[in-house]
């Protein structure tokens, strides 16, 4: 594998370099956020689409602009880590800045839904490998969070108890698809897992976003997070990519007791650095298949060192 260096003269999320849009980079020495220079999201729809332009709305085909925000969020002005090899301190900062961001945004009115999320590795559509995140604010509830949605009120309304708080107790007492727990976090590869290594951190108490987080409970998630992310690169002693986002409550000033917060991560591989899991055929027209069991996924990332394996050498 290529050695990454600390500084990119050519990266445009290093200090000081410039962005696409002609923008320069600070010399920010922690963290850093910014509006997308190729935003996919703008606060208001464009002035130039014409009622003509859009499909007749009826009962049965209705179109719509989205508005929204999006941002980047750089973890570390270092070019050569990632967030399993930042370390507990540093990703903290980013969870931080996690928080300040979705208070500021939920506290617009044109914004019902923050989703953070971090591609990771050129497989998984990330061109850049500087440590970096996104933010996107829409203004509507996106599908599979209005899903998550849907599903934990339906749960509350008929059973009187938190969706998640109950199968979190489940696989507590099971322990066989635990990866492991601290404190504040459980880290588990969920029942309905279908990419091979996909896993889930959930916070033991039920907290709806992730402001409701206390100083002890954030530092925590850190704690999860870096050991998460050192076991998958230990799993082929790669720099395992995924996609990771966290889907939290709705901010768009509703009362949502059902929510519990949680993060999921989609990694694609399957047997090695090189091989890779495709969801095709059957599995893109009907339901997907695993590849192995949730049980044994857990197995093997349970097992990992939490030394990564570059700095164990």
């Amino acid at each position: 594998m290529a050695t990454l260096p600390e500084h990119d003269e050519t990266c445009y999320l290093c200090p000081g370099n410039v962005r696409a849009g002609g923008e320069i980079n600070p010399d920010y020495a922690d963290t850093f956020v910014f509006t997308n220079d190729f935003a996919a999201l703008l606060p208001e729809s464009p002035a130039n689409i014409s009622s003509d332009e859009m499909p007749p709305a009826d009962d049965l085909l209705v179109a719509e602009p989205e508005t929204g925000i999006c941002r980047v969020i750089c973890y570390s002005p270092r070019h050569d880590l990632s967030m399993a090899r930042l370390g507990v301190r540093r990703v903290e900062k980013v969870i931080d800045l996690w928080c300040d961001q979705f208070k500021e945004l939920a506290g617009r009115d044109d914004i019902g839904y923050i989703q953070i999320f971090e591609n990771r590795g050129s497989v998984m559509g990330c061109s850049n490998p500087h440590p970096h995140g996104q933010i996107w604010a829409t203004r509507s509830v996106p599908m599979f969070p209005a899903m998550e949605d849907s599903r934990q009120a339906g749960h509350l309304a008929d059973k009187g108890e938190c969706l998640l708080c109950r199968y979190l107790e489940r696989e507590l007492t099971a322990g066989e698809r635990v990866i492991f727990e601290n404190d504040s976090f459980v880290v588990l590869v969920p029942f309905w897992a279908f990419w091979p290594f996909e896993t889930m951190i959930l916070p033991k108490e039920h907290m709806g976003s992730i402001l409701e987080m206390n100083g002890k409970q954030r530092v925590d998630l850190a704690d999860a997070m870096v050991c998460l992310g050192t076991r998958y690169d230990n799993l082929f002693q790669t720099s395992f990519p995924y996609s990771m986002g966290i889907h939290q409550q709705p901010s768009d000033g509703g009362d949502h007791p059902h929510w519990h917060f949680h993060l999921h991560y989609y990694p694609p591989l399957l047997r090695s650095r090189s091989v890779k899991k495709f969801m095709v055929g059957y599995e893109m027209l009907a339901m997907p298949q695993r590849d192995l069991t949730a049980e044994a996924a857990a197995v093997r990332i349970r097992e990992q060192s939490e030394i990564h394996y570059m700095e164990s050498k």
